[in-house]
Formats: structure tokens, C-alpha cells, sequence
């Protein structure tokens, strides 16, 4: 079927000769429109990000303590799994656009966009952790509008995290207001 004017879009012939050019690029086609370096950079900072949410959920988790830590400890360790598959899914697509994921811990820290701060009680723990959500909420819509139509597909990885990311910051909102401000229980 040939290109329609109105529509722009190429011809099946032109597409599967494309497709034959540059094969050792993977799924990156020449009709990628996004500066690859610097989504490649986002993600990695993306991954750094995750990594650390999972550790500091996996501290909290084990380090909860106090009457209404349990439920708490485990809505922890649920959010640690979670924020862990968001890294293999940011480790994926790095691969997926030729690059290499950066699992170094010497410099983890720093690529990410969240802290790791500890906190000593249930409460700080949960504020941290709110805190860290919204760290990622803002970074992901900033990388979601630069992102734009120029990658589709890192675009929608995004939006799909920071969808999670939103459930993990009302979650930890919520659970402020059930152990209340100074980590007692909030009466009933």
C-alpha cells in the first residue's frame, strides 16, 4: 500500500527495507527520534533511583518496630518488591536501546534521585519514604514531558512507574495518619 500524503506513513516496502539497514541496532530503528544518550542517562538515573527505594524500603522492613509496625513492615516489603521490578524494568530498556544498565553501588547514590535517609521510627521511616515517592512522582512527569512523542515506548515505562509510584505515596500518606504523628497508634 503506498504512502498516503495525509497520513505520512511510509509504504510496507519502505518499511521493510529500513528494517534490513542497521540490524545490529536492535530495536532501534532509524526513525528513533529520541537523543538516545541522554534517555539512556535518565534511565540509569531511573534505575539508581528504584535501587535505592528498594533498599530503603527492604531497612524499613527489617527494622520496624513497635505495636502497629507489623502491617506496616509488610506494606514495606510489598513496596521493596514493587520498586525492585521497576528496576528490572528500567535495566530492560536500557538494554533494549543499547546501553549497559549501571548497577555500581560506588556510585548509586548519587545517580539517584531519592535519598536513602533511614529515619528511627516508624514515623520517620513512613515520611521518608513519602518523601522519596514524591522525589520520583515529580522526576518521572519532568521525564515523561521531555520525553514527549520522541520515544513512545520509554515514555509509556515511565508513565506505567510513576502510576505505581503515586498508589506508593498514598499509601504511605495513609499510613502516616493510621500509626499518627508521633508513632503511636492513632486513636480509634
Amino acid at each position: 500500500m503506498p504512502a498516503s500524503s495525509s497520513t505520512n506513513m511510509s509504504s510496507i516496502q519502505t518499511i521493510r527495507a529500513r528494517a534490513r539497514q542497521h540490524i545490529e541496532e536492535g530495536s532501534v530503528t532509524d526513525n528513533y527520534r529520541g537523543d538516545r544518550e541522554k534517555i539512556l542517562r535518565l534511565l540509569n538515573e531511573a534505575l539508581a533511583t528504584e535501587i535505592v527505594c528498594t533498599l530503603r524500603y527492604k531497612r524499613h522492613y527489617h527494622t520496624a518496630k513497635g505495636l502497629t509496625s507489623l502491617s506496616v513492615a509488610q506494606e514495606f516489603l510489598a513496596h521493596a518488591r514493587e520498586e525492585d521490578m521497576h528496576a528490572e524494568k528500567f535495566a530492560d530498556r536500557i538494554t533494549q536501546l543499547g546501553g549497559e544498565p549501571d548497577f555500581s553501588p560506588d556510585s548509586l547514590t548519587r545517580r539517584s534521585h531519592a535519598e536513602y535517609v533511614e529515619g528511627k521510627t516508624l514515623v520517620e521511616m513512613i515520611r521518608e519514604d513519602l518523601v522519596a515517592e514524591r522525589v520520583a512522582i515529580e522526576s518521572y512527569k519532568e521525564i515523561i514531558e521531555y520525553l514527549g512523542t520522541t520515544d513512545p515506548t520509554t515514555r509509556r515505562l515511565f508513565e506505567e512507574v510513576l502510576a505505581v509510584e503515586e498508589e506508593h505515596a498514598e499509601d504511605m500518606h495513609t499510613l502516616i495518619d493510621q500509626v499518627g504523628g508521633s508513632g503511636r497508634p492513632a486513636n480509634s
